[in-house]
């Protein structure tokens, strides 16, 4: 019941103010800051296809659980993907709370926007176009994950990028600054990295987010076309798995023996 009073009339029985709306912005926080790191990481993982297909094979096994299991077993991708899911509408949700609900509030806001010329303030309406975005573009790419988990080697992923290339420029451009901005925006939220001038610090701190944004996306283009080469390639033969180049060379020795 208290939490009820609260949400209506944003004081607590004690007639305080409520603190719901702070735990909810440490919430969105925290997801937000482990969803821009885990696409991090993911970026990295899903790159090594730069390196070679057995390299981006072995990575793709690895979460599989091939390193500590007698054979890979995809499902353990699906419960990664699962939760990471949970963590996307929790995000998701949160963010929500805060977008204009209404043409009146948007026209308002662009009005705002236009008359003060502010960075931060255009920074954040490419937060929440491309949070938009995502959420339909991310929850498809991760329900595709979260059904399709063993499907993620080289042949596989090259197939999906010959297909469906157009769905995941968009994604990659709205995971990108999405993410970006998004940690930028925590940064100054919660101090980190603050030094004596906040003008500097903030200054400094957009250098480098679109440092990491470029650099971000030009691996992200790069590794998109080494997929699409792959599918390229593969199209006459789609949906074969791959198998890595030590299997293929394996089996080719024991025919000759044989």
């Amino acid at each position: 019941m208290s939490d009820l009073i609260e949400g209506f009339l944003g004081k607590s029985v004690e007639g305080k103010k409520s603190r719901l709306p702070a735990k909810l912005d440490f919430v969105q926080s925290a997801t937000g800051l482990f969803l821009g790191l885990f696409m991090w990481g993911h970026m990295f993982f899903v790159s090594t296809i730069l390196i070679s297909k057995d390299a981006m094979y072995a990575v793709a096994k690895f979460f599989e659980g091939s390193a500590f299991l007698n054979e890979p077993r995809p499902i353990l991708v699906s419960g990664v993907v699962f939760f990471v899911f949970i963590v996307f509408i929790v995000h998701a949700a949160m963010g929500m709370r805060k977008l204009p609900t209404s043409f009146r509030q948007w026209q308002v806001y662009r009005t705002h926007m236009k008359m003060m010329k502010h960075e931060d303030t255009t920074l954040w309406f490419i937060q929440a176009v491309t949070g938009f975005a995502m959420f339909f573009l991310g929850s498809a790419h991760l329900f595709l994950m979260l059904t399709q988990p063993g499907t993620i080697d080289p042949y596989g992923s090259g197939d999906r990028m010959l297909l469906l290339w157009p769905f995941y420029i968009l994604l990659l451009l709205s995971v990108e600054f999405h993410g970006g901005i998004g940690l930028y925006r925590l940064c100054v939220k919660w101090g980190w990295f603050e030094g004596s001038d906040a003008k500097v610090t903030r200054k400094n701190l957009k250098k480098v987010k679109w440092a990491i944004t470029v650099f971000f996306l030009a691996l992200g283009f790069l590794t998109m076309a080494a997929y699409f080469k792959i599918g390229l390639d593969h199209r006459d033969n789609a949906g074969e798995r791959y198998h890595p180049s030590a299997m293929v060379i394996t089996h080719m020795n024991v025919g000759v023996k044989s």
